[in-house]
């Protein structure tokens, strides 16, 4: 694996600036695990509430350093087949049709499990592609603890195994970016092969920020509003809390009917852009008096 090191001269101060001029507002201890991330080649796991920007960092890396972003989402049941490969079995038919059976006899196997017939999935395409991509590993907490097994070699070495072919190795490393919702506690042994950083919900100021960068135009007593209404939300019993994703929607959702003022009206006629539950709409169209102005 190379020993290059193309991070070496990028600062904490460099990187949150590339970040917000791409509309992604860091804090110091964010940028700063981004950059020990990138310089010592190591993954970096972020945890944090739904809506935060976990995803939506990998996307702005991506950009920022002109990679390939390659997204493996994770779900119940995910297994090697979706992750990592799968045999590419109309091609293996016509190859055995096209043999003789002297060719058939000698060698069949390694003729027909050959790099060649593999159908690449995410990770196998990540180790092929290596520094050319930015890897995510989205919500790797809603698959189980076999298919968090399966990751620990590519963290750990950035290489797979594949009992047919041996193992694949990355000539050199991605960008790789783990992110969990919490819905379970992942193992330690995950965990040790990657940088660690819990991403909270911002404060109100760093949120006013945010949605202004990436809401180009909005008026800041809007986005000031429209913050301060989702801190309220937040505060309530919920069963899906906002995050910075519903408070960015509900911004945009906004200004697309031309409401340059949030009051009762222009919140119940929006509502479904920050709250995605039914019971917890019900809840708040009765509470509305108390999360925004009156009109």
């Amino acid at each position: 694996m190379s020993n290059a090191r193309p991070f070496a001269d990028l600062t904490v101060e460099k990187l949150t600036d590339d970040l917000r001029e791409l509309g992604y507002i860091a804090d110091r201890g964010l940028a700063t695990s981004i950059l020990i991330s990138l310089k010592l080649g190591k993954p970096l796991l972020l945890e944090g509430e739904v809506g935060v920007g976990k995803t939506e960092l990998a996307k702005t890396l991506a950009v920022m350093f002109q990679r390939e972003l390659i997204r493996l989402q994770c779900y119940e049941g995910i297994d090697t087949n979706h992750a990592l490969y799968e045999w590419d079995y109309a091609r293996q038919m016509l190859h055995i049709r096209s043999l003789t059976s002297a060719e058939l006899s000698n060698n069949a196997d390694e003729q027909l499990f050959s790099p060649k017939f593999l159908l690449e999935r995410p990770l196998l395409k990540a180790v092929r592609a290596g520094d050319a991509c930015v890897l995510l590993i989205d919500e790797v907490d809603r698959a189980d603890d076999e298919f968090e097994a399966f990751l620990l070699e590519l963290l750990s070495d950035f290489q797979v195994t594949i009992p047919e072919v041996g193992t694949i190795a990355a000539i050199s490393r991605p960008i790789v970016i783990l992110t969990s919702n919490r819905t379970r506690e992942l193992h330690d042994a995950l965990k040790r092969r990657c940088l660690y950083t819990w991403i909270g919900f911002p404060d109100a100021e760093r949120e006013i920020e945010i949605v202004r960068a990436r809401v180009p135009g909005i008026s800041e007593r809007l986005a000031t509003q429209v913050v301060g209404a989702v801190n309220q939300l937040r505060q309530m019993e919920l069963e899906k809390v906002p995050g910075v994703a519903e408070t960015i929607d509900w911004v945009e959702s906004l200004d697309a009917v031309g409401a340059s003022d949030l009051n009762e009206k222009s919140a119940a006629d929006t509502l479904g852009a920050v709250i995605k539950d039914r019971d917890d709409l019900d809840y708040t169209m009765k509470n509305l008096n108390d999360i925004v102005p009156s009109s």
